[in-house]
């Protein structure tokens, strides 16, 4: 495989990148009907925009302790748990019939669900530092195969049951189980002496990471990119439909061409990319890239016009995060992987809570055009970010 390509090749690479595959597929597979299964039941649009940010709000508060955790205790048993969280939530979802089994099936996934921080560990774990922003395109082409094929399958699943997608979505999930205890080796030696102290409202690692500046400022850039991100994405259907008239199939057909960007940027292009450029250089391209095409966005008139700025939107989606997460990762000792990416997690679910009521409130009384203007402000703040603290390339760590 081509995302394989620059280092030389470990079976844990491949099967984090298939277990990756199957999370994002199975969450990807109930994106086309759950606000139609949650509107069937009284659900009004803020209701349904409540139980999208759930996931998010419990996810904030336990993604930086199930890293911990996976630092002390091990990366597979907590890798496992948080897996079984998201197949429980699944199960609960086929199920459901009233609001509060809907909005307990995503509090139950969000509340232990901590999947992709604890395969960010492993990945760090068995990568260099070097290589660190490549192995985290593997993540990022994972969520593409998934995107690209997990909304069409459930939005054909649906028109049967809506307790369909939720069914296959949980069997999913019960693969990506049995990958994870058949195929993949502990890289943690778990601490024998001493104990762990875990508080649920622990901002203690909040605090130790923002009072390095280094840290800080890349934490905040990436908060940045998380919420920008996030305020056109959860609207676009919306802004689509009214910007442009699009329906659901002209939206499903844009949806999966961000997905197979994704596959080709992070999959195949980004290790040779960052080669090229090297990472520096090819962050800043990304972050302007991804302003300029939220920013094109907005003016958009013709398909072919918003095809152009969805390009550059999705280049520059794509190429930010693994190097804004590789980034992250190598300011810490490797003793703090869980830690640190825990905590850059948990400030991605906060951009997934906000980000959703921002966009929602832009749609709702402005036009269509200031959803994407809003996103390439708040991105604009952090390439300001990103640009004053360039030069600052110490990594700090912290005592163990």
């Amino acid at each position: 495989m081509a995302i394989f390509d620059f280092m030389d090749f470990r079976r844990e690479y491949l099967v984090i990148f298939l277990i990756m595959v199957t999370e994002v597929l199975g969450f990807s597979l109930i994106l086309p009907f759950l606000p139609l299964y949650a509107q069937d039941l009284g659900a009004s649009p803020l209701v349904i925009g409540l139980i999208f940010t759930s996931f998010s709000f419990f996810q904030f508060f336990s993604a930086p302790i199930m890293g911990r955790l996976s630092d002390h205790y091990g990366r597979r048993p907590l890798l496992i748990i948080s897996q079984l969280s998201t197949f429980v939530g699944f199960v609960v979802l086929g199920f459901a019939n009233t609001l509060v089994l809907i909005f307990l099936s995503r509090a139950i996934d969000g509340l232990f669900g901590s999947n992709f921080t604890i395969a960010q560990a492993y990945l760090s774990d068995i990568s260099s530092k070097k290589d660190r922003s490549k192995v985290f395109g593997i993540i990022g082409a994972a969520f593409g195969v998934g995107f690209l094929i997990g909304p069409g399958i459930g939005g054909y699943l649906a028109e049967f049951s809506y307790s369909l997608p939720s069914f296959a979505a949980a069997g999913v999930s019960a693969l990506t189980i049995f990958l994870t205890v058949m195929f993949l080796p502990e890289t943690v030696k778990r601490k024998k002496e001493g104990k762990i102290k875990i508080k649920i409202l622990d901002f203690s690692q909040f605090r130790r990471f923002f009072s390095n500046k280094i840290i800080s400022s890349k934490l905040l850039v990436f908060f940045t990119f998380i919420l920008a991100h996030m305020i056109f994405v959860s609207m676009m259907a919306l802004y689509s439909e009214k910007q442009l008239g699009l329906g659901p199939a002209g939206i499903g057909m844009v949806l999966a061409y961000i997905g197979l960007n994704a596959i080709i940027l992070r999959g195949i292009l980004l290790p040779r990319l960052i080669d090229f450029c090297g990472e520096k250089k090819l962050q800043f391209i990304s972050v302007v890239a991804l302003i300029i095409g939220l920013t094109l966005t907005a003016f958009v008139t013709e398909l072919w016009m918003f095809i152009v700025s969805i390009t550059l939107f999705s280049f520059g989606a794509g190429t930010s995060r693994p190097i804004l997460t590789g980034e992250i990762s190598r300011q810490v000792s490797e003793k703090e992987q869980g830690a640190i990416l825990g905590v850059s997690d948990s400030l991605g679910s906060f951009a997934q809570i906000l980000g959703p009521l921002a966009g929602g409130f832009m749609i709702n009384y402005f036009v269509p055009g200031s959803l994407p203007l809003l996103a390439a402000g708040v991105m604009t703040v952090g390439l300001v970010i990103m640009i004053r603290n360039g030069r600052q390339v110490k990594t700090y760590k912290f005592a163990s």
